[in-house]
Order: structure tokens, then C-alpha cells, then sequence
């Protein structure tokens, strides 16, 4: 599987596109404003924070609404602080969007006239002009000219791997690290994620202006242990188990299920440090961490599993969101073979039932970084 050509989002805005899925992600963008207003402040005594010009890069933007809705978080914030220093005229905004070749970059370009007119609606004549450009690619090589950037924003985005990892062919019934999956997958996994944010970092390193800063937003987990089987571990290993059943069903190629495995990894905190600290051009200024529903709509945090009416429910728009991440990948390596459609119901009575004995919740890591 070539990662950097078959991983796209589900385009258009049908039930089950990305710019109709995305509210889980959307919650992520916003839990972390706290720390992305605590780096912006942070970034006072720099050149960065009152030049005539402000540059923000979103990586792995994705389609839709999250990419604006965060560029206009920035302005404010960048707009407020310096209404604090008493400098009253506006910068002019650079927001640089990056996402592999395949996102429906269109679906951004076409929300840009309402964007442009609502921040002159808001802001009036204390916003000065604001530019939007894509900047498509891999995030693991260069995307953007030397020192040219003062924020790089990620969320969601740098756990995926540049490539799944090599030696796992023994992984067979598993997609991803599973419970039951060999020890040299779990070590597979961790090797290459060390191999590719130590690779984000280097390539930010010479694009990120010296004081710039980072804030990226991981799916993590809390354990050192990676077979705790935590976050989208368990979602991937229902996933695995719905594969498997249309296998014994005549459904799916058992070999095709043997060769296919995700291409992301959810880190714990002191792998991030590591490749941080072993690359060497970033300092870390705070670490954040929160945990959100797999539903974004289910608000509950009190109850520890759901009734069996709210886990089909919540199952649903589970699933609805993880396909429009994931059907790309199944379809490019299943082929027209697979029933999409039946896939996901699979998955859906299954993670109902999970859900209906412990609800399975997301945890999320946000750093902040400056370069040194």
C-alpha cells in the first residue's frame, strides 16, 4: 500500500463525506484553543508575533470547515494579543493549507468568499488582508520555503505513518496492533513512528521561522504499554473482527485480510519526548491531555458504558465518522470486492455491543513546541 497516494478523506457532501463526519474532530480543534492561545501569547517577545505579516500552516488540514474554523481561531487570537501591546494595526494573514494530493482541497476553495466576508464583517477595519493558499504534499518532506512560517498547526494528522511498517507479515488476522498481535508488531510500529515525526520535525525545523512554534494534536494513549489496546485500538480491532467474519462468510480474500494493516500509530507521551528530544531543533513548552467520546455527538462523560438504545445510536455515528477516514485505504487494497456497506454494519453492531459493556473513549495528546 502506498500511503501517501490512497489515504484521502471521503470527499463530496453525501452521508458518508468527511465535511459531513467531521464533528469529532472539530471538538479536538477546539478543546485544544487553550494551549494554541497559551503558545500564540508565548510567542510575544518574538519577531513572529508582531511582524507586518503572519503565517499559520495547517498540516493535514483535511476538507471542509475545521481548517477555516481554526485559521479564524488564530486571527483572533493573534488580533487580541496584539490589541493588549497596544499595536492596533493588523497584519496581513498567510494561511498555508497542506494535505496530501488526493484531498478535495475544491470544497475549502469554495467556502473561502463567505470566510473572507464574515472576517470583514467581524473584525471590520482591524483585520487586514488574509490569503489562503494550498500546499499539497507528504508532511514528511518539505512543503514550504526556508524560515517561512510562524505557527504550524496539526490535529489528527501526525499519527499517520508515512508507510506501514516492514516485517509484520505475521500479523495476519489483525489490521493493527491488536491484543493478539506478535511483539514485533508493537516494536514494527513504534520503530516507524520514531523514524517519521523525528523526519515532521527535521523538515518543520528548517520552515518554522527560530521562536516560531508547533502545536500538534496526537491520538495517543495513556500507557507506556501498547498492548493495553486503548483509543483506536479497540475501534481497529472491531474493525479486524468484521473483516474476519466476511472472510468466513466467502465475503473477503483471506489473503487480502492477512496483507492489509493501518498505516497510523497512537503514541504514549514519552515517545513523543523521545523523538522531540532526540531530534534535537524543538523545545516543548506544555503537554496537554484530554479524552473525547468516539461519538462526538454523546456528551456523557459520566457514565462509564451505555444503555443498549444509546449504544446503537452512538455506534452509528461512530462508525458513520470512521468510515470517512478509513474507506479509502479498504477500498484501495480490497477492491470492488468488498461490500463497503456491509463492512460498516458489521462494524456497528459490534461496537454497540462493546459500547453497551464499556464505552470506548479517544484520548488525546496536544504539544506545544518552539523552535530553537
Amino acid at each position: 500500500m502506498e500511503v501517501e497516494k490512497t489515504l484521502r478523506m471521503n470527499v463530496g457532501h453525501g452521508e458518508s463525506s468527511y465535511a459531513s463526519n467531521s464533528l469529532i474532530q472539530e471538538s479536538v480543534i477546539r478543546k485544544s484553543e487553550t494551549v494554541l492561545q497559551d503558545t500564540i501569547k508565548g510567542m510575544v517577545n518574538t519577531e513572529a508575533a508582531f511582524s507586518k505579516s503572519f503565517v499559520l500552516a495547517d498540516i493535514g488540514c483535511g476538507p471542509g470547515t475545521n481548517t477555516l474554523l481554526l485559521a479564524s481561531m488564530v486571527i483572533d487570537i493573534v488580533l487580541e494579543l496584539r490589541k493588549e501591546n497596544n499595536i492596533h494595526k493588523a497584519p496581513q494573514f498567510q494561511v498555508c493549507l497542506n494535505d496530501l494530493f488526493g484531498n478535495d482541497f475544491n470544497s475549502i476553495f469554495q467556502l473561502l468568499p463567505n470566510f473572507y466576508a464574515n472576517l470583514k464583517k467581524e473584525k471590520g477595519e482591524n483585520i487586514g488582508s488574509c490569503f489562503v493558499s494550498a500546499n499539497p504534499g507528504s508532511f514528511y518532506s518539505r512543503l514550504f520555503p526556508d524560515e517561512s512560517i510562524h505557527l504550524v498547526h496539526s490535529s489528527w494528522a501526525v499519527h499517520w505513518l508515512s508507510q506501514i511498517p516492514e516485517g509484520i507479515e505475521n500479523n495476519k488476522d489483525n489490521i493493527y496492533m491488536a491484543t493478539s498481535s506478535p511483539p514485533n508488531v508493537f516494536e514494527a510500529y513504534e520503530k516507524q513512528f520514531q523514524t517519521d515525526f523525528i523526519k515532521f520535525l527535521q523538515m518543520r525545523s528548517k520552515e518554522v521561522v527560530h521562536g516560531g512554534c508547533m502545536v500538534l494534536t496526537f491520538l495517543g494513549r495513556s500507557s507506556v504499554d501498547p498492548t493495553t489496546n486503548e483509543n483506536g485500538g479497540r475501534i481497529l480491532e472491531l474493525l479486524s473482527q468484521s473483516l474476519l467474519d466476511m472472510v468466513k462468510e466467502g465475503l473477503v480474500q483471506e489473503s487480502d485480510l492477512h496483507s492489509f494493516n493501518i498505516p497510523n500509530y497512537t503514541p504514549c507521551e514519552d515517545e513523543v519526548s523521545k523523538a522531540v528530544h532526540n531530534e534535537g531543533s524543538f523545545s516543548i513548552n506544555t503537554y496537554n491531555v484530554f479524552q473525547g467520546n468516539w461519538d462526538p455527538r454523546d456528551t456523557d462523560f459520566t457514565n462509564v458504558k451505555d444503555s443498549d438504545e444509546k449504544s446503537h445510536i452512538h455506534a452509528k455515528n461512530c462508525t458513520t465518522a470512521l468510515r470517512t477516514v478509513y474507506e479509502s485505504l479498504l477500498t484501495s487494497h480490497f477492491g470492488n470486492l468488498l461490500n463497503i456497506d456491509v463492512l460498516f454494519q458489521k462494524l456497528t453492531m459490534k461496537v454497540a455491543e462493546d459500547l453497551a459493556n464499556k464505552k470506548i473513549r479517544h484520548l488525546n495528546i496536544v504539544i506545544s513546541l518552539t523552535r530553537k
